[in-house]
């Protein structure tokens, strides 16, 4: 039994800034709103330092690297195109002041330590070169350029655009942007001069739906609104990318997933989660074993064909956020250890449990109005279905209360798209009207064990989030695009064959009405 002591910090009452790592991984830094920039011991996890800037700070940023004397940082103030270098194990008062760079607040703090060049980016467009405290923070000659106009790092400027994000690969010969424009550009980073741009921008996306359908209308629809939300409270800002240890590939985060990007031969070679509904913000990559041998390789052990030893190999783990989530999502190739079980889930649910849930659990003896089976009687035959009014009390008190009313009486399948569902519950049967048995909509109630995985799968309808009245439909596929979008409460166990028979009959081109 190994016991672990932790830690836990509490970083700043208000915003956090900006935050950044070192190149080696040892130390990481944090400024926020209380005007103070803290000091993190990476390995042995506790804070080392806290430094007391006297302004509002900005970017925040490493500029040593491993060997150098002093544990150098930058910090800019967020108004104004000042950067005040500090030493990481010293007291208050910094070691350089650089005010005659920028003239406008800056975007980006970033060093290549292969070529030990600071790069620093400010809003207005702005990319410049300087060194750290070795070098007494001159121009670097180690550059291939004297002069900005042999360049192309106008590029910003001249789009009108700044970048939020600045990566370099492994060899530190390539300078991988995003700009706040959407757009990706790869520079050679001795030269300045620009090797690939790629347009990520919401019009791009919108003529590549047109062309060629990414996504279906409904889902593109929804993706496209949640990305106007992220430009809305400059959410874009948080965005990120990396290059891979080769530094031949770099992955960032777009509205379709997150795109693997060869460089080298201008393809993307892969877009992971495209199926999921997160918004992804920021990435990182781990490409080492997730559990080392105690074992020393030899050549032999490695060129063996040994399935133990090939269990120890490396392991591709992309970690990232999410847009308005409060948790973190791991892409990897490891599939999950039990897939055929219904109850087990490829997520990991660990959040307290709702004041609702609290109430549904400890209220199970409460009167009768629900039940955990009904039977659908059609034109076309029976449709049998459990329902489950554990997981989703209102929901499925909803449906029992409204069919023993006889609410659901002489009700058409108005909406049916072969492949995909039928949907029914609209008295008026055009798609607009019904209500909840409360009179108005009702709220949303998701459960990590009820997903769209399934075909002849029970799940609300709705005009957006938390908006269910009377109206649902029935799938006839997986369907896992809309999990926590629909609300799962039923599931067919008799009369299959009666679904997919709507499911098969003639409809209006136009409006999907049989």
């Amino acid at each position: 039994l190994l016991l672990l002591e932790t830690q836990q910090f509490f970083l700043i009452a208000g915003v956090i800034e900006s935050a950044d790592i070192s190149s080696e991984g040892a130390l990481y830094c944090s400024v926020g709103d209380d005007q103070a920039m803290k000091i993190f011991d990476v390995v042995n996890f506790d804070m080392i330092n806290m430094v007391k800037l006297g302004f509002h700070p900005g970017k925040c940023g490493w500029i040593y690297s491993p060997g150098d004397a002093i544990f150098a940082v930058a910090c800019s103030e967020k108004n104004s195109g000042k950067i005040f270098v500090y030493d990481a194990r010293g007291n208050n008062k910094p070691l350089h002041v650089i005010e005659k760079l920028h003239s406008s607040p800056l975007s980006q703090i970033k060093l290549n330590p292969v070529y030990k060049v600071v790069v620093s980016t400010d809003k207005s467009g702005m990319l410049e070169y300087w060194t750290g405290p070795p070098n007494d923070y001159k121009f670097p000659r180690n550059v291939a350029w004297v002069y900005k106009t042999d360049t192309d790092l106008y590029e910003f400027a001249k789009c009108k655009s700044y970048p939020i994000s600045v990566a370099f690969s492994p060899d530190g010969k390539k300078m991988a942007t995003i700009g706040s424009d959407r757009k990706v550009r790869i520079f050679r980073f001795l030269t300045g001069k620009l090797m690939r741009i790629f347009d990520e921008s919401l019009t791009m996306f919108t003529e590549l739906q047109q062309m060629r359908q990414q996504l279906p209308d409904m889902e593109f629809g929804r993706r496209m609104a949640v990305e106007r939300e992220l430009e809305k409270v400059d959410g874009i800002r948080l965005a990120n990318i990396i290059f891979d240890e080769t530094g031949h590939f770099i992955l960032y985060a777009t509205m379709l997933g997150i795109k693997v990007i060869n460089v080298e031969t201008n393809r993307c070679v892969r877009i992971l989660g495209k199926q999921e509904n997160i918004r992804v913000a920021q990435l990182a990559l781990f490409q080492g074993a997730a559990r080392q041998s105690q074992v020393v390789m030899t050549v032999e052990m490695k060129a063996s064909d040994n399935p133990v030893l090939q269990n120890i190999q490396h392991d591709p783990t992309i970690f990232c956020t999410a847009f308005k989530k409060n948790r973190f999502y791991m892409f990897t190739k490891r599939e999950p250890e039990d897939t055929k079980s219904a109850e087990s889930d490829r997520d990991v649910f660990n959040e307290k449990p709702s004041k609702e849930e609290v109430m549904a659990a400890t209220q199970a003896d409460g009167p009768k109005r629900v039940s955990d089976s009904a039977i659908i009687h059609t034109t076309m035959g029976d449709v049998h279905v459990k329902l489950f009014p554990v997981e989703c009390p209102k929901t499925v008190e909803n449906f029992c209360v409204h069919s023993r009313n006889g609410y659901y009486n002489s009700h058409v399948f108005h909406r049916v798209i072969k492949g995909f569902m039928i949907q029914t519950g609209d008295p008026t049967g055009t798609g607009m009207g019904g209500e909840s048995i409360w009179g108005s909509e009702f709220e949303d109630e998701f459960h990590p064990t009820l997903r769209h995985d399934r075909p002849y799968t029970f799940s609300m309808a709705n005009a957006g989030a938390n908006s269910n009245g009377s109206q649902y439909f029935i799938t006839v596929v997986p369907t896992p695009w809309l999990d926590n979008k629909h609300t799962v409460f039923g599931r067919v166990t008799k009369g299959m064959e009666v679904v997919q028979r709507i499911a098969n009959v003639k409809v209006n081109p136009k409006t999907d009405k049989p």
